[in-house]
């Protein structure tokens, strides 16, 4: 069973709601040792002094900030104490706006909002009138003594809390040299739109795509745990220069299109061979 990272209430006007906040995400990537390739031992790291070139154990280590070259304000715990955010436990609802109006680079990590036994009538309420309204709660939360600015989105029967960027995390796209609007021959957008009606899809079916990479990766690392011969690499496929991008849009449609056909071909199949099966 999930374990909450906190217990605390949704403030929304007056109205308070009391929930739990569970992690809606998890990482699955694989984890290694450093080690010494000639004895496999593990390879540890010494703290050292970059002036006397002294190993320097953890009681004499303080926080420093560089504010000039070589020059640092040092930092205490107690320091950080007076400029931690006020732990409340609560999600500070300010204000609401439509989804469709954030720009998707802000959200950066969701969580689960669950109501207490007390809280589940305020809580649905609050959900079905975003649902219906087609907008999400701005809040303010401290998570693990960090402040943030955060989204209440309903996602089905559930209330998300999305934590966000700050403003000033974002960097701007002006940076970059991106082609500005331009002409685009008709036959080339007519091509580039079909090739996208042939790759639709009517619903996004996250569980159909694998992580190849981990798969392969651990099928390498259990064949040489068990001293078997090692699978051969797979060779990347040639990709031919874009020579005429006409050419190539046309090349891509034909491969599309061959490709629904032979996935139309197999449903039929699948569906006879359960029905014998039955």
């Amino acid at each position: 069973m999930a374990h909450a990272i906190w217990s605390g209430a949704i403030n929304f006007g007056l109205v308070t709601i009391p929930v739990k906040l569970f992690t809606a995400v998890k990482t699955e990537e694989l984890s290694f040792n450093l080690l010494h390739a000639k004895d496999e031992g593990r390879i540890k790291y010494e703290r050292i002094c970059s002036i006397d070139g002294k190993q320097v154990p953890w009681d004499e280590i303080v926080k420093g900030y560089e504010y000039e070259k070589g020059q640092y304000v040092i930092l205490t715990d107690e320091d950080f104490v007076k400029v931690n955010p006020e732990a409340t436990q609560s999600v500070d609802i300010l204000e609401f706006v439509e989804l469709e109006k954030i720009n998707p680079m802000f959200f950066d990590k969701p969580y689960y909002l669950e109501p207490t036994k007390q809280g589940r009538h305020a809580y649905a309420l609050l959900r079905e009138a975003l649902a219906r309204t087609n907008r999400v709660a701005i809040a303010r939360v401290v998570v693990r003594t960090k402040e943030y600015i955060a989204a209440v989105k309903p996602i089905g029967e559930a209330l998300v809390l999305e934590l966000m960027h700050w403003a000033n995390e974002i960097v701007n796209a002006d940076t970059l040299e991106l082609p500005g609007s331009e002409k685009l021959p008709p036959k080339e957008m007519e091509m580039a739109q079909m090739l996208i009606d042939t790759m639709s899809v009517d619903k996004f079916q996250p569980e159909k795509f694998t992580n190849t990479y981990r798969e392969e990766l651990l099928a390498m690392i259990e064949a040489r745990a068990a001293g078997k011969e090692l699978p051969k690499p797979k060779k990347a496929p040639t990709r031919a220069k874009v020579v005429n991008l006409m050419d190539v849009l046309a090349q891509s449609l034909e491969q599309s299109r061959n490709r629904r056909s032979a996935g139309a071909a197999e449903k039929p199949a699948t569906k006879r061979r359960k029905k014998t099966a039955a």
